[in-house]
């Protein structure tokens, strides 16, 4: 399984693109443990003092945020998943 990252992750991690040892059948929480224990650096940014995703931290399986469109970290993964973990982003120029 392979984790896009963005922003900071990516350059904490080493790369926007990231192999982890995880497949169909594993949960996100998973492949997330995975990520984490590959990488270190990205565990203070990723996960607050209680050891949870933090909530400015997007998840996504697909396109979709696993926390508002399906189970969270319990999310089973399948054949071909793509999931992707950046920062909030901020944007536009302030003017009107």
């Amino acid at each position: 399984m392979e984790w896009k990252l963005f922003a900071d992750l990516a350059e904490l991690a080493g790369g926007k693109r990231v192999a982890v040892d995880a497949g169909p059948g594993d949960t996100v929480g998973e492949a997330l443990e995975a990520l984490l224990d590959s990488h270190p650096a990205l565990e203070e940014r990723v996960l607050d003092d209680e050891g949870e995703l933090e909530e400015h931290i997007n998840l996504l399986r697909n396109g979709s945020n696993v926390f508002t469109q399906e189970s969270g970290l319990d999310t089973e993964l399948e054949s071909g998943d793509e999931l992707a973990l950046f920062p909030p982003v901020s944007g536009g120029s302030g003017r009107q």
